[in-house]
């Protein structure tokens, strides 16, 4: 029993009350934390750029890129730079949590204008030959495997652009409402 002579209701009570501010204020941290917010809000950007630069290329409107992987410009650039960025203007350069993000955001971009780009390539080459295939053939009805799975490097670094100007925004924005 407490000194003070606060019933066990009163403790429960009390102990309720703080595990919800707790709640409340992971919810809240959730939405402020910058550099999550920085990487989505780039990742959601770039997909739906995705679907006005393909009707600008092909004059048809194809609402499979929002959710496809390929094409201008790079999400996967576009979200990991976006956190890099947030996480360096947040925390600094010369931080180990800048550091850490800059490096994988470097694999991530480098996987996809490299190994990802080469798979998509081998893949057109694999459907053109299935394509080609006598009808008896077995394999004549496989169904086709995806093309668009990397990125040329102007698409790499067109999302690497686009990331790392949302996190700026973004911070410039948080900043002005923290000064508020």
């Amino acid at each position: 029993m407490v000194a003070t002579g606060a019933s066990a209701a009163d403790i429960a009570r009390a102990v309720t009350a703080a595990n919800a501010a707790k709640m409340v204020k992971s919810q809240y941290d959730a939405v402020t934390n910058l550099p999550l917010v920085a990487a989505f809000v780039a990742f959601a950007v770039a997909q739906s750029l995705k679907v006005l630069t393909t009707w600008y290329k092909e004059k048809r409107w194809d609402l499979k890129r929002l959710y496809g992987s390929g094409g201008m410009p790079s999400s996967h650039s576009s979200t990991v730079m976006g956190l890099a960025c947030a996480i360096g203007l947040r925390e600094g350069p010369a931080s180990p949590l800048f550091a850490i993000a800059l490096v994988l955001a470097s694999i991530v971009m480098y996987d996809a204008s490299g190994v990802r780009l080469q798979a998509g390539r081998q893949a057109e080459v694999l459907n053109q030959i299935v394509f080609e295939l006598p009808p008896e053939h077995p394999l004549a009805d496989t169904r086709p495997l995806r093309e668009f799975l990397g990125h040329t490097p102007p698409q790499v670094a067109a999302g690497a652009l686009l990331g790392s100007l949302i996190a700026y925004i973004l911070h410039l924005i948080s900043l002005v409402l923290s000064a508020s």
